[in-house]
């Protein structure tokens, strides 16, 4: 096929688009540039091809992506084909029981640009399939939505969301119901969906489909969700200082009713990123994870002098802890993901024993396969079960038993019976709960972590992420990895690589390599599932010796297994 004729294959296929779409902003941008390639352009034609040669892939995480015309990207015409195809899975899976009522779905929005307008076209369309849909009663938090599926007993739930991505993104989550207890989709659900969304694309306008009447859902599921979230804590001994910032996302309003009913005193806000703001514009990248993005968190602190920084991506599903620290530049250091989940970690292992009964402790604490081993050294010492599985609450929330999980990228769940999700309010009362306890003792967070390198050794990390301009150089540097094993990693010798691509004891194929180190080291090596990145994570133990000497064998170690990974993924 000529170029002209590729050209003009797109060009009709953009006009079929531009039919259904109902989106005057990118109507106009797709019709622009459909005119720059009927001009020659070929910048033009090069963006035509990359929004029609292939779609936004529906998977376990749903849909994620920039807003912009096309179906490889997010739109609402992409929306509704998500929205119909969910609706006929849905339907069909509840034509297969005969016990089965007519299925239902809630759905929730954050404060990103066109969540709303997703969420209320989500509602219309699964109402006009016939299911009972039920939109939440304003822009809330993810952790809302995830409550929300199991109180009201839902067949499944979308969160409109794209969490803490750049500011012109959005996303599609997808929760189920029944079985699933209101955890995200995992296989085969995602491909099952895909089709059904595949096959909308394939056979109808989006502009024809059916819309049909949705319930609005009472501010008292809130209310409730407060009510059952403020039990995590215990009321408080003492009252921490507290700075805390939303990041320009939806966090606040709810966060503070948790916080007034669990009896804490009001944080110091950092007022500038407290209101919902689709632009986030005091930051380049609205993660807590990135350089910079705390910046105001730690000038806010500064000036009062707080003894803990508590911070919520956009969507609050995700946590950051801040703490004093001389030595760094801010005078405050971010607490790695794995510090905090190792903490909430020890907390949910205190809190089991304190309920076990005869027969001792009983329950899981589980975490994905790249967050820290030192949350199977909790487990095990207050004999306690352990599962790591795959990245993603999506697996994590599904271990039996569950009283606690968490993943290194800053997500925890805490309470497993109210929310199978990770959840950034649940965790940062917690968090919280902990500091106020230590705080009436006349101690810090940094004495708590120091005390759980005496008692459980010191678990040091890192990670390197790799961004790639062609995502086939992720593939070459595992083909790579694989073919030529390494004998040793910065001057450490490895004792086995397990490769996961063909899955590993309980745990489904996935594209993981773990290499097993000597002295307690470990490497896992994985393509992102979300961007452009290969991402290495780096563990090491240091169980002898004093506090400091612990940190010291640990972050020595680290450091060597990063300079070696260095080597081998350049």
């Amino acid at each position: 096929m000529s170029q002209t004729d590729a050209d003009q294959r797109r060009i009709s296929l953009a006009e079929a688009w531009l039919r259904q779409d109902p989106d005057p902003e990118t109507r106009a941008e797709l019709a622009a540039i459909v005119d720059a390639v009927r001009a020659g352009d070929p910048a033009a034609s090069a963006d035509l091809a990359d929004r029609f040669d292939q779609r936004l892939a529906f998977g376990t995480a749903g849909l994620r992506g920039e807003i912009a015309a096309g179906p490889n990207r997010m739109n609402r015409v992409l929306v509704a084909q998500a929205a119909a195809g969910l609706a006929a899975y849905l339907l069909a899976r509840g034509a297969a029981d005969a016990a089965a009522t007519t299925p239902s779905i809630v759905i929730g929005y954050d404060g990103r640009k066109n969540s709303a307008v997703f969420a209320r076209d989500t509602a219309e369309i699964m109402a006009g399939a016939g299911v009972r849909a039920t939109l939440l009663p304003r822009l809330l938090p993810t952790p809302v939505l995830a409550f929300a599926v199991r109180h009201l007993d839902a067949s499944a739930g979308v969160m409109v969301t794209a969490s803490h991505n750049p500011p012109n993104d959005n996303g599609y989550k997808v929760y189920l119901g029944g079985d699933d207890h209101g955890s995200q989709i995992v296989s085969p659900a995602d491909a099952e969906i895909a089709a059904q969304i595949q096959h909308i694309a394939d056979t109808a306008s989006v502009a024809g489909l059916p819309r049909g009447e949705f319930a609005t859902a009472p501010e008292s599921i809130v209310e409730e969700y407060v009510r059952q979230t403020a039990l995590v804590a215990s009321p408080p001994a003492a009252q921490p200082n507290v700075v805390y910032t939303a990041m320009h996302g939806v966090g606040w309003q709810t966060m503070a009713s948790v916080l007034t009913a669990a009896g804490f005193d009001a944080p110091t806000l950092v007022e500038a990123q407290i209101q919902p703001d689709p632009g986030f514009p005091t930051v380049s990248f609205p993660n807590p994870e990135e350089p910079g993005a705390m910046d105001l968190s730690f000038a806010r602190a500064r000036e009062v002098g707080a003894e803990l920084i508590v911070a919520n991506d956009p969507d609050a599903d995700r946590l950051a802890i801040a703490i004093p620290d001389a030595s760094a530049e801010a005078g405050y250091r971010r607490l790695t993901g794995n510090e905090v989940g190792l903490i909430l970690g020890w907390q949910a292992a205190e809190r089991a024993a304190a309920v076990s009964g005869d027969s001792g402790p009983s329950g899981t604490l589980a975490c994905s396969i790249v967050s820290s081993p030192g949350l199977e050294a909790i487990a095990d010492a207050y004999e306690l079960d352990f599962e790591a599985t795959l990245t993603g609450f999506k697996w994590i929330s599904r271990a039996p038993g569950l009283v606690f999980g968490y993943e290194e990228a800053l997500g925890y769940l805490v309470n497993p019976g109210t929310v199978r999700d990770k959840d950034g309010i649940s965790a940062a009362l917690a968090f919280l709960s902990l500091a106020a306890a230590l705080k009436a003792e006349g101690r810090t967070i940094d004495d708590h972590l120091d005390a759980f390198v005496e008692r459980f050794g010191c678990h040091a990390s890192a990670q390197i992420s790799i961004r790639v301009t062609e995502l086939s150089r992720i593939g070459e540097i595992m083909a790579r990895l694989r073919a030529e094993p390494p004998a040793s990693v910065g001057g450490i010798r490895v004792e086995r690589i397990e490769d996961l691509s063909d899955g590993f004891g309980e745990l489904p194929p996935s594209d993981v390599l773990r290499i097993v180190l000597s002295g307690g080291g470990r490497v896992m090596v994985r393509p992102s599932g979300t961007e452009p990145k290969l991402k290495v994570y780096i563990d090491a133990v240091a169980e002898t010796g004093s506090v400091a000497e612990r940190r010291a064998a640990a972050s020595a170690a680290v450091a060597a297994l990063e300079a070696g990974m260095r080597e081998l993924t350049a």
